[in-house]
Parts: C-alpha cells; sequence; structure tokens
C-alpha cells in the first residue's frame, strides 16, 4: 500500500475539521472555491456531540451566545 501526497492532504484537513475548523476555514487552507468541494473533509467525529451539547449548555446557563468558545 502506497500513500499519495492526495492521501496526505485528505488526512491533514480532515484533522482540521476535527479540531473545529470552518467550512471557510477549510476552503482557504487549500484554496477551494467552492463550499462542496471542502464539504468533503467534514467527518462525524467520536464524542463530537458531547461537546455541541456541553456549548449548548452553556448557552443556556449563561443565557448569551458571547460566552461560547470560538471553537470547540
Amino acid at each position: 500500500m502506497s500513500i499519495s501526497f492526495h492521501d496526505l492532504r485528505h488526512t491533514g484537513q480532515s484533522l482540521a475539521a476535527a479540531t473545529g475548523a470552518s467550512l471557510v476555514d477549510l476552503k482557504q487552507r487549500l484554496g477551494h472555491s467552492s463550499t462542496a468541494a471542502a464539504q468533503r473533509y467534514m467527518h462525524a467525529v467520536e464524542g463530537r456531540d458531547s461537546q455541541i451539547a456541553a456549548a449548548l449548555s452553556d448557552m443556556a446557563l449563561h443565557g448569551d451566545a458571547t460566552k461560547l468558545p470560538r471553537r470547540l
């Protein structure tokens, strides 16, 4: 099995998406002009649902979306 540059590029973008990079971030990192191209890197990440739920709970407690962290 060989690994290509494209494989490394895809893995890097998928990991960036897993850390919270937005579609705009991913588009800029690879120079994509379309959102559809960047969306292929947005995979479901195990445990992400609980992070989102915790952020929503924080927002409900504070009653202010500005209290939320920029990235989860």
